[in-house]
């Protein structure tokens, strides 16, 4: 047998073993989670032991992961449910019960007209609190919860700085009107700018919600039938979030301060023709006017749109009483830019909160009072699209200053003096533009709670 069959003869089998290996080095995991009667649990978090991978069940329950063939169990996870840990049968199918914890049926939660604990409701109620929250940088209140509630789910509405997110609460209810459930803070309705299908009223607005110091709450309270949300009548018909902060205690002052910082980078610039691949290519198939009017610049026109982006957000409060008055006062500063040059917000916010018990306690009264102020700048997006677009032969800036001294086709005889159907320079479109907007909002109640003596 000659060398080459002989090697031939070993290779075979052994690319079949290595292919079968690669083959092997993952597995799908599908299933179903269910509650204790058998319904579909949706948005519980199914994770991989021991590693970052996980996804999310989906209305009905069902998930499908795919997971390293070395991983031997999933933890399932949700918020009100007792963990579990399960290993993966050799069917790579389960079935999970999950169960809720007896700790949370105790748990004290705020509905529209008053408190009930969680074991004496009827309807569909979930809170959250400071336990279960997201961590890392949290510049809105919904991403506090994004993730952490069946049958909520959020979605951003961008990067763009104060964008805010879109909610929905056990899906649309309606084709034509508002999906877009009720907040309410503090005992005050707070109603958002947002169009039917989620998109802001007013172009480039702040979400309300962006008005708010995610530092500052204490608790989410999500009401999702009409049992619980039916005190709000037809403005609950979406489901409610009941947003309740931070109060005071008794005590001695207590002061706390926090600082987050982080950059933020984009992490993939979309895939275009360089500059000499552009020349190259006009060379070859352009017309003679073609190759007459490419420049003789190199820029990479997404470089000179996106920048890294740094945010701070810093907050100061102290909580304490003084004598029988217990108070809790905070601010807060948070200054967030864009990836997107010209992009950013700017919050100053502030609360105060007394709760004086009066009377041997009889008479409780809550007074909450917070502001904030924001200043934002509304990034033009279309400059993304002609940063894609526009000729990378051509440099940033022109001797013509009609357009900023930015480079533009120009076409003499349009009455704008640009060429019909030809790309701005998406450059210029962000740094002589300018959308800006303040906003002053403060939002107050006060809260009578009377015992009356004679009562147990």
């Amino acid at each position: 047998m000659s060398c080459r069959k002989l090697l031939q003869s070993i290779a075979l089998p052994v690319m079949l073993l290595l292919g079968q290996s690669v083959f092997g080095q993952n597995r799908i995991v599908t299933g179903r989670v269910t509650d204790s009667i058998g319904n579909g649990l949706a948005g519980v978090t199914v994770t991989a032991r021991g590693t970052r991978v996980a996804t999310q069940t989906t209305n009905d329950g069902a998930f499908r992961l795919t997971v390293p063939s070395s991983i031997d169990a999933l933890i399932f996870t949700s918020v009100g449910f007792a963990t579990q840990q399960i290993a993966i049968p050799s069917n790579n199918l389960m079935n999970v019960s999950l169960s809720g914890t007896a700790s949370s049926l105790n748990e004290v939660v705020v509905i529209g007209y008053g408190t009930r604990l969680k074991k004496d409701l009827t309807g569909s109620v979930t809170a959250i609190t400071a336990k279960d929250f997201n961590k890392g940088s949290i510049t809105t209140p919904e991403q506090l919860i994004a993730g952490k509630v069946a049958g909520v789910q959020i979605t951003s509405n961008g990067g763009a700085p104060g964008s805010g997110s879109t909610i929905r609460i056990r899906g649309g209810a309606s084709l034509n009107a508002s999906n877009i459930p009720l907040v309410v803070i503090d005992g005050v309705p707070v109603a958002p700018n947002r169009n039917p299908d989620g998109s802001p009223s007013i172009a480039g607005s702040p979400d309300p919600l962006s008005l708010i110091n995610p530092n500052d709450i204490e608790s989410f309270n999500i009401l999702k039938d009409a049992s619980a949300t039916a005190i709000y009548g037809s403005r609950a018909s979406n489901g409610v979030i009941i947003i309740t902060t931070k109060k005071g205690r008794s005590g001695k002052p207590k002061f706390n301060f926090n600082t987050q910082n982080s950059l933020s980078t984009l992490p993939k610039e979309a895939d275009v023709l360089s500059p000499a691949e552009f020349r190259a290519y006009v060379n070859a198939h352009g017309t003679p006017a073609q190759i007459a009017i490419m420049g003789q610049a190199s820029t990479d026109w997404q470089k000179e749109i996106y920048d890294n982006a740094f945010s701070t957000d810093n907050n100061l409060s102290v909580s304490g009483s003084y004598k029988n008055l217990p108070y809790r006062v905070s601010v807060g500063f948070l200054n967030q830019d864009g990836i997107l040059k010209t992009g950013s917000l700017q919050r100053k916010s502030a609360s105060i909160t007394l709760n004086p018990k009066l009377f041997d306690d009889h008479l409780k009264i809550d007074l909450n009072l917070k502001g904030a102020i924001n200043n934002s700048r509304f990034a033009n997006e279309g400059a993304i699209g002609n940063a894609v677009r526009f000729d990378p032969t051509q440099s940033v800036f022109s001797a013509n200053k009609r357009f900023g001294g930015y480079f533009e086709w120009l076409d003499p005889n349009s009455t704008t003096g640009l060429r019909k159907l030809a790309p701005l320079n998406p450059v210029g479109i962000l740094e002589e533009r300018e959308d800006k907007s303040d906003v002053k909002r403060s939002i107050g109640n006060i809260q009578f709670d009377y015992k009356l003596h004679f009562l147990p």
